[in-house]
């Protein structure tokens, strides 16, 4: 079975729609809390001109890569939610994998660019990177920052 024919085991729902979901305050935690499933979070807004440049580009990833969950949050619908994640400027990209914040970056990448962010993403080992997490969390925050 392809990962994109994968249901939801309650709604029976498709999990992988190979497009972007709408994301809001309601609906974002569950989308981010999926295990291993990297989250492509596309921060935007109607009138924003460099956001509909990123628009089809964004699209077409989620099109090329069915089993990643690509999402965008409408910053002028949910502005609560973009204020939690501190969005200044738009287009904003965030990428999170297991629950952890890996990429945030405002601007619109080129296609070829955004390609090699979803590979980097794919190769990075989490176990990694929850023990890099855990250890700095042991040693408490630093003080001179």
């Amino acid at each position: 079975m392809c990962s994109s024919d994968l249901k939801c085991g309650k709604c029976g729902a498709l999990l992988f729609q190979a497009h972007p979901v709408e994301l809001n305050a309601a609906n974002f935690d569950r989308h981010a809390a999926k295990s291993e499933i990297p989250l492509l979070v596309d921060f935007w807004a109607e009138w924003c001109g460099p956001c509909r440049m990123f628009a089809p580009v964004f699209e077409a990833a989620a099109e090329r890569h069915p089993d990643i969950v690509f999402g965008k949050v409408d910053t002028e619908a949910e502005q609560s939610l973009a204020a939690a994640f501190g969005i200044m400027s738009i287009p904003t990209l965030m990428v999170f994998r297991e629950q952890v914040q890996l990429y945030g970056e405002p601007g619109a990448l080129p296609e070829q660019m955004l390609e090699q962010l979803i590979e980097r993403v794919l190769e990075i080992d989490m176990a990694e990177v929850h023990a890099a997490l855990a250890a700095q969390q042991a040693d408490g925050p630093d003080e001179g920052r």
